[in-house]
Formats: structure tokens, C-alpha cells, sequence
């Protein structure tokens, strides 16, 4: 792939045992130091392969829709449709991505809680009937642009416990579900099951038993004004973890046996998004300006009472590009520093900033790192999920190249997991260990 995330050309090169990711990432460091420093990614496509294999020993009887606006490269899309995951869908962009995949119209949901009639239309032209819904405003659209359309009630879930921070909070109330079953009867519109959401910020498991308890009651529900209700999503909110997969799997298992149970008719969906990519690509970013503070009055104004100085460093990446999620949330990766340096080294208090110059645009507010130059590099993992979007055209920053690697035993378990996209195997090529891959041959060149 060329660095554009709306390029299918992508080239994936397969490692063999004597190379690995850090040897791809210390090729691309050099190869970038020499041409002009821009950030880049590396996606290890392995890795989504692994939390498919994942997903399916855990948790085989609930069927994933990937979130498609989580990670929209067609490298990933690709591999997911091979895999055989559906995908939910935000918008005719995503939509039309994945349509151009072969993925049938069955295996899109169309999930935008304030959807435009357009698009809604477009949704009905292409065969894309399943879509969610949690207001009577939304539930006329629909009835007027879409006669087929298969709608799922969204629920609102009780995942607010010790954390609310301004998010929207989207998805029905019990009481009201009654009242839209009415209005769906008298417009028309086919009410076919339930969907709700627990954000991956919820600890509290006790939100999976109502949310399952309250899906139970609309089904009863609905069933009392005709509809057969023969669908149950339960959202997202997996952060990716086995653990966490295993522990939502302990909790909501007995409680799908006793309210939902095999046999039923009703089909088991999820969303994940960024529990297949956030983990399968990794961020490289140059510094680019670097400031001497004084450590009395950091970043936080607090005093540290240290006579040692401070730094500041400007990177060629921030929130208005690949770190656009830290504007919404905390950001789940620590910065590695590349070169090598030795253990004894001095460490110093920094913060890191994008670009920009915006007071908004700090990635990280506070950690201890070695003095770093101007060209040094810096490596983030864990930056598969929301961070390949178009960035915005402050200073003409290019984004990132987009570089894709699986190791054989990955390439040898895609196998055994069925991929059969001949479109996607033409794209891999063998990558011999300790061999410096040049602008050639490397797995793809840059924006």
C-alpha cells in the first residue's frame, strides 16, 4: 500500500523466522532518515489473524461485525472478509468499501445512530437492510427511504458508573422501547431484535446481566406486538486483552444460555473494532523542535522541585493526524525511544506535542526519557485503532506510509483459518531475513 488508505494496491511481505517486527521498524527508521523523515506505520496483519483465532476459541457463538470507521485500510478490510467477519458500517463510504470486497448486503449492518435520508437510501439500494435505531425521529427516516430495512432497538446501557466525561450517550430507555414498537407497527417498519453497547472504559460486569436482562424484556416485548425478533447485538467494548475477552465471556455465557438460548433462532452478533487492530500496527514519528523548560513549572504547572531541566519535544504527528483519539480519551500506548542508549543514562521529565503548536495538540503530558535530539525517532505501539484517518492540512504534513509485514507461521495459521481471497494473496511477498529491503522492494513507499 502507498501510504494512501484509499489505495487496494498494498504489498505485504512475509517474514521469514530470522526477522521481525523491530528489524522492519529499524529499515523503515533508516530508509525514512535518509528521505525525509515523515512518520510511518507498520501493520502486523498476523495479529488480526491471531484475535480472530482468539475470538473464535472464546467466544465461537457470537459472530463479529467489525466497526469499520475504527480502521478503514483495505489491507485489514480485506483480511476480515477473508476471515468471514461481517462489518458495521457508519456511513456509504464504509458501506461502499466493503461492498467492493464481495461481502454480501447479509453481512452489513449500517449502525449510525443519527443517519442521513441519502444515505439511508443508498442503504436500501444496495441491499443493506439491517440497521439500528433508538428514537421515533430515526424510525420515520427510515420508514420513508428504506421499505425493507431489518431494525435492531438500540438500548441504553448503565456503563456510566464512576466515569462520566461528556460522551454521548446514545441507545433507548426500557420504558420507551413500547412506545417505538408502536410507532414501528403503525409505520410499518420491521423490528427484528436488540442491540446495546458497554463502553471498554466499564469495569463493572453487573452492566452485561441488566443490558441481557433488559434485551430479554424488549424480545417479550416485541413478541406481544408481532414482530419475531431473531437477532441480539451486544455492541463493543472489547479492549482487545484475552483475559478481558474470557472474563465479558464468563459473565454473559450462562445469561445467553438462559435468555437467548442455542436453539432459539436468535443470532448473537458483537462490533469489535479496535479489539482486531489496535495491537497489529505500530507508529514511528521524528522529533522535530525540542524545548529546554524549567522543571519548577512543567507542563501541569506543578512544581517538582528538581534542578534538573525539562524537555519538551515537537513530533512530525499529533492529534490532527494519527493521534486524533487522544482528543476523546487517554492514549493506551508509552513512547519507546529508538535509538539505543545505555541503562545508566540520565532520564529526564518530557512531554510530547504534535506539530501544531495547539495547546490541544499534547500526546503525552508527562514521562521520563533520555535527552532526545532533533531527528531522533520515537515508536508507539498499540495505534491500530482510530488513527489512520485523513489528517487535516495544517502545514502541509503528509500522512503516514503504511507498511504491512506477517510472519510465516502467521501467513501458515491464515491458512489453516481458511483465507481464500486470491485478490489478497497476490499482495504478499517473501522478505529473506537480514536483508535490507530497498525502496524497491520494500512493502510499500511513502505518501
Amino acid at each position: 500500500m502507498k501510504g494512501f488508505l484509499d489505495d487496494a494496491n498494498y504489498s505485504v511481505g512475509l517474514l521469514d523466522e530470522g526477522t521481525n517486527l523491530g528489524n522492519v521498524i529499524d529499515n523503515y527508521v533508516y530508509e525514512h532518515t535518509l528521505t525525509g523523515k515523515n512518520a510511518f506505520f507498520v501493520g502486523d496483519l498476523g495479529k488480526i489473524v491471531k484475535k480472530h483465532s482468539q475470538w473464535q476459541n472464546i467466544v465461537a457463538q457470537i459472530k463479529p461485525f467489525y466497526t469499520v470507521k475504527c480502521n478503514s485500510a483495505p489491507a485489514v478490510l480485506e483480511i476480515l472478509a477473508a476471515l468471514g467477519t461481517g462489518f458495521a458500517c457508519s456511513s456509504k463510504t464504509e458501506m461502499a468499501l466493503v461492498q467492493e470486497l464481495g461481502v454480501s448486503p447479509e453481512n452489513i449492518i449500517y449502525i449510525s445512530p443519527c443517519k442521513q435520508v441519502s444515505q439511508i437510501k443508498y442503504a436500501a439500494k444496495i441491499g443493506v437492510n439491517i440497521m439500528t435505531c433508538d428514537n421515533e425521529v430515526e424510525l420515520k427516516k427510515i420508514a420513508r427511504n428504506h421499505p425493507n430495512a431489518k431494525v435492531l432497538l438500540h438500548i441504553a446501557t448503565e456503563d456510566n458508573i464512576g466515569s462520566e466525561e461528556g460522551n454521548m450517550k446514545f441507545g433507548t430507555t426500557l420504558k420507551n422501547c413500547r412506545h417505538l414498537l408502536e410507532c414501528a407497527k403503525e409505520l410499518d417498519v420491521q423490528i427484528i431484535g436488540v442491540k446495546f453497547h458497554v463502553s471498554s472504559a466499564c469495569k463493572e460486569s453487573q452492566v452485561y446481566v441488566h443490558a441481557l436482562s433488559d434485551a430479554r424484556c424488549v424480545f417479550d416485548m416485541a413478541g406481544e406486538f408481532g414482530f419475531t425478533m431473531n437477532m441480539l447485538d451486544i455492541g463493543g467494548g472489547f479492549t482487545g486483552t484475552e483475559f478481558q475477552l474470557e472474563e465479558v465471556n464468563h459473565v454473559i455465557s450462562p445469561l445467553l444460555d438462559v435468555y437467548f438460548p442455542e436453539g432459539s433462532g436468535i443470532k448473537i452478533i458483537s462490533e469489535p473494532g479496535s479489539y482486531y487492530v489496535s495491537s497489529a500496527f505500530t507508529l514511528a514519528v521524528n522529533i522535530i523542535a525540542k524545548k529546554v523548560v524549567d522543571n519548577d513549572k512543567f507542563s501541569s504547572g506543578e512544581k517538582t522541585g528538581s534542578d534538573e531541566p525539562a524537555f519538551m519535544y515537537y513530533m512530525n504527528d499529533g492529534v490532527y493526524g494519527s493521534f486524533a483519539s487522544k482528543l476523546s480519551e487517554d492514549l493506551n500506548t508509552i513512547p519507546e525511544v529508538h535509538k539505543k542508549y545505555k541503562e545508566d543514562e540520565p532520564l529526564f521529565t518530557s512531554s510530547l506535542w504534535g506539530p501544531s503548536c495547539d495547546e490541544l495538540d499534547q500526546i503525552v503530558e508527562s514521562c521520563l526519557l533520555p535527552e532526545l535530539n532533533v531527528g531522533d525517532w520515537l515508536i508507539f505501539d498499540n495505534m491500530g485503532a482510530d488513527s489512520l484517518h485523513e489528517p487535516s492540512a495544517f502545514n502541509d504534513f503528509q500522512r503516514p506510509a503504511i507498511y504491512y509485514m506477517m510472519s510465516f507461521s502467521d501467513w501458515y495459521e491464515m491458512q489453516d483459518a481458511g483465507i481464500t481471497s486470491d485478490t489478497m494473496m497476490k499482495n504478499f511477498f517473501f522478505v529473506p531475513s537480514c536483508i535490507q529491503l530497498s525502496q524497491e522492494d520494500s512493502f510499500s513507499s511513502e505518501a
